[in-house]
């Protein structure tokens, strides 16, 4: 309450009868200069708690009413865009097919020319873009959803249902502004992700519907500027899970996930992608790289089972602080190689940092990889805010440096990107005309990894194995494991790690052991021991079953120890398409139908069938 006095002094001399003339500016700042000087004044020692408490909620109101004006001069509220209904004009067909038959050699053709030409361009984020239409939850939830209880707010790859204008618009917007290719909005569009908000059963329509409005996105621009046709990635997302580390402190081999499962659900969102026409699939975002190695596996199956041709592939990784490393661990090297059994036509890094904290981890990718590399970084860091303060001109000349440096073969934008972004990029490179990456020679060493990169060559010499955890060869490892004392059998696993092995051998071959599930719960607890896991595991197993067990568990690329010819041609061929599969070297054994290799001239013979 302000004092009387103040009144007093401003009216001191008049009759009391307030008049037409009286200054209410002054009266304002009297008033204001008043109340300053009686808060300057408080002495809140001497105020009761009820005063307190009354001083302490008055003065919050008044700071969540400063920081509100705070948020609005920083970022002053933008009128939400509204999407265009969509032309619904037939367009002519892109120059690489229709629907899931798609001419994949013709893709990869033109992108393998162009990429050698030219630094090519994707697109920006869609989270940031959708924001800019201010969508509400009923706007999310549509007719279809009206009625449910589910919050649905949030889930943008829902936005194709009930936004599809709106989606296909924003396609339409990168393609405008220079876009190359764009990816469909399926971020999160695998059962386990939509499992959130309890749309699991409609994760195959989502991403073919996703796929058919980037498609149509692309044939109308296509249209106008047919010397430069334009591609739809199918957009596969980490989940919300991860395969190589344990969500429980308590108990570090524990995961919330099965290799099996995130297979499954990669597999049905390929699937949609595939059937609603898209010509390249992205892995993206991977922090984990065991997800992405069961997003390969799941892609690569698929293609198989299906008939689908083979479309092109590209990868990228994230880099998630100025440590170098992905959130389970890997280096920028070792997360390469992890990968390089897919045969990606293109690998980089995207998110997590802006372009001036990507440059050393992007010399190190490109100085890896044989195939072409890319990176679409964020918009500089977060503010505080948690949003991204960068200019299109800003992040245009941030990238600059990675064409500058011949790093990349293709640019594009991800967190805090939107159309405006993407166009001053593409003036820029068009302006400039740098000349792309040159691919880096395929080596012929063989290059391993666990969370760093270990190369088989001649400085490195013998390779030495540690084989203390191998229940065949290690009477004392054999009996922790079979008393189910695991962290003692890591213990032996690290003191080969100390004692300089640069391969761990792991073999759960015991008649009176469940080897699968012992070598899955081994290998689950061995791979957050960074001391350990550094190194590339050599999963050891005469049975197949148990061996690929191990498989299921490593992010990096392992050894498995072994197949031969002994069950004949066709079985030999089948264990080595799926060692492939999931990104393994292989040892061969010298055996075949007949036996194992006594002579010189039976080594060599059994061994050359074997490579051919």
């Amino acid at each position: 309450v302000v004092s009387t006095s103040i009144f007093r002094r401003i009216f001191r001399g008049t009759s009391g009868i307030m008049a037409a003339k009286v200054d209410t500016a002054a009266i304002a700042l009297a008033i204001q200069a008043e109340i300053e000087r009686q808060q300057a004044a408080v002495d809140y020692d001497s105020m009761s708690s009820e005063e307190l408490n009354a001083a302490v909620m008055h003065l919050t109101e008044r700071l969540e009413k400063a920081k509100e004006a705070l948020a609005k001069k920083l970022k002053p509220e933008v009128v939400p865009l509204v999407a265009p209904s969509a032309s619904g004009g037939n367009f002519p067909e892109l120059p690489w097919g229709v629907g899931n038959q798609v001419d994949a050699e013709k893709i990869r053709a033109y992108l393998e020319k162009t990429m050698q030409e030219r630094i090519m361009v994707i697109d920006g984020a869609m989270g940031t873009t959708v924001q800019q239409y201010k969508f509400s939850e009923e706007d999310f939830r549509g007719d279809r959803w009206k009625g449910i209880e589910q919050e649905l707010k949030g889930n943008n790859d829902l936005l194709v249902f009930t936004q599809p204008d709106t989606i296909r618009d924003i396609h339409k917007r990168y393609f405008m502004a220079g876009a190359d290719m764009c990816e469909t909005n399926t971020f999160s569009g695998t059962t386990i992700a939509q499992a959130d908000y309890k749309m699991e059963h409609i994760v195959y329509e989502m991403n073919k519907l996703a796929s058919e409005l980037a498609v149509d996105a692309a044939k109308e621009v296509t249209q106008m500027e047919p010397h430069r046709p334009r591609l739809v990635c199918g957009a596969i997302g980490p989940t919300n899970r991860t395969l190589s580390i344990s969500p429980s402190v308590e108990d570090p081999g524990f995961r919330n996930c099965t290799w099996d499962e995130v297979v499954k659900a990669y597999k049905e969102q390929v699937a949609g992608l595939m059937d609603g026409g898209c010509h390249i699939l992205l892995v993206e975002t991977i922090f984990d790289t065991l997800n992405a190695k069961a997003a390969l596996f799941a892609i690569d199956e698929y293609f198989e089972e299906s008939g689908c041709p083979r479309l092109p592939i590209i990868i990228s990784g994230t880099i998630v602080d100025m440590s170098g490393r992905t959130l389970s661990g890997q280096t920028t090297e070792a997360f390469y190689i992890s990968m390089a059994h897919s045969k990606p036509l293109c690998i980089g890094l995207n998110c997590a940092l802006g372009a001036n904290q990507m440059l050393p981890f992007m010399q190190a990718m490109a100085n890896a990889a044989e195939c072409f590399v890319h990176s679409y970084p964020n918009a500089g860091l977060p503010n505080a805010m948690g949003g991204y303060d960068q200019l299109p001109s800003e992040f245009a000349q941030e990238v600059k440096q990675f064409a500058e440096l011949g790093l990349v073969n293709m640019l594009g934008g991800c967190c805090g990107t939107t159309p405006e972004h993407i166009d001053a990029l593409d003036k820029m490179l068009a302006k400039e005309k740098f000349k792309p990456h040159v691919r880096t020679v395929k080596p012929r060493e063989m290059r391993l990894s666990g969370l760093e990169p270990l190369v088989v060559d001649k400085q490195l010499g013998f390779m030495n194995i540690g084989e203390r955890c191998n229940i065949a060869g290690s009477a004392k490892y054999k009996k922790l494991i079979l008393n189910g004392d695991y962290d003692k059998g890591l213990e032996i696993a690290r003191a080969q790690a100390e004692s300089g092995a640069q391969v761990i051998d792991v073999n759960m071959d015991e008649g009176l052991l469940d080897g699968e599930y012992a070598m899955n719960k081994f290998l689950n607890m061995l791979i957050p021991e960074p001391d350990i896991s550094k190194l590339p595991i050599c999963v050891d197993s005469s049975k197949f079953h148990i061996a690929e067990a191990g498989l299921k568990c490593c992010q990096g690329k392992c050894i498995l120890n072994s197949i031969s010819l002994k069950e004949g041609e066709a079985d030999f061929i089948k264990k080595a398409k799926i060692v492939k599969r999931y990104g393994a070297a292989v040892v061969i054994m010298a055996f075949d139908e007949v036996g194992q290799a006594a002579t010189l001239e039976d080594k060599i013979r059994i061994c050359k069938r074997a490579y051919d």
